[in-house]
């Protein structure tokens, strides 16, 4: 005999709300009744027949919690598992079921838009639910890498270098009229190096400066004293009478 398969793959919509139940040992049972619809062309009459099929679902353990949490009438979701056929004895008649033992559950409509929803897998599907197919997208659109890099903040009292410039000519330096020249004013953001040298004391109206530093002051000539009178009377007449 060769391989043989066992699985099946549903998506429908439950017919009513799952039914939980827990066993002795804890562990959760729920049962689901889901609706599949087809249709097709009659033949004789030519309208379009709509036939809709039920299906017995069983889901156990952890997802059987998150069946009970997310779906409810209306919902609608993708199931994969296996068929199971179970007897048991009522009214001493033995009684036949053929179900679906699902492991996978994947929902199509989440709560709040018509977006499919997240996948739970199996025994091992985590108790926190499902997640929105927005979210997923939106999970996919952020760059590999985790966070995007924070902007850089200029440290203080410095200054951000910018790209170099093409030379300029220097401009002139204004004209200082204590007769030197006046030191250019330092760029912000940086400290000064050394004081600016202080200004001299404005001296009399000079001649403009010239290229290259300042002129001096010409010194002033001090002014000739007025001859005095000579005191000696050796000048004087001494035959003048009296």
């Amino acid at each position: 005999m060769g391989r043989s398969v066992n699985k099946v793959t549903l998506i429908g919509t439950l017919g009513r709300d799952p039914e939980v139940r827990f066993m002795p040992n804890g562990n959760a049972v729920a049962n689901l009744s889901l609706a599949t619809d087809e249709s097709y062309n009659d033949k004789q009459s030519g309208q379009k027949v709509e036939q809709t099929e039920w299906h017995r679902i069983t889901v156990y353990g952890k997802l059987a919690e998150i069946v009970q949490q997310y779906l409810k009438k209306g919902s609608k979701a993708y199931f994969e598992g296996k068929l199971r056929t179970r007897e048991w004895e009522k009214d001493g008649i033995k009684r036949y079921t053929t179900e679906i033992i699902a492991n996978d559950m994947l929902m199509l409509d989440s709560r709040g838009d018509n977006m499919g929803g997240g996948m739970a897998g199996g025994m091992g599907a985590p108790a926190g639910g499902f997640q929105s197919a927005s979210q997923m997208m939106n999970q996919s659109a952020t760059p590999m890498g985790g966070m995007t890099a924070a902007p850089q903040q200029q440290p203080q009292g410095g200054y951000q270098q910018q790209a170099p410039q093409q030379p300029t000519a220097p401009a002139a330096q204004p004209m200082n009229p204590a007769g030197g020249y006046q030191q250019p004013a330092q760029q912000p953001g940086m400290a000064p190096q050394q004081a600016a040298p202080q200004q001299r004391p404005a001296q009399a109206p000079q001649q403009p400066a010239q290229q290259g530093g300042y002129q001096q002051a010409p010194q002033q000539q001090a002014p000739q004293a007025a001859p005095q009178p000579s005191n000696s009377f050796d000048d004087f007449d001494d035959d003048i009478p009296f």
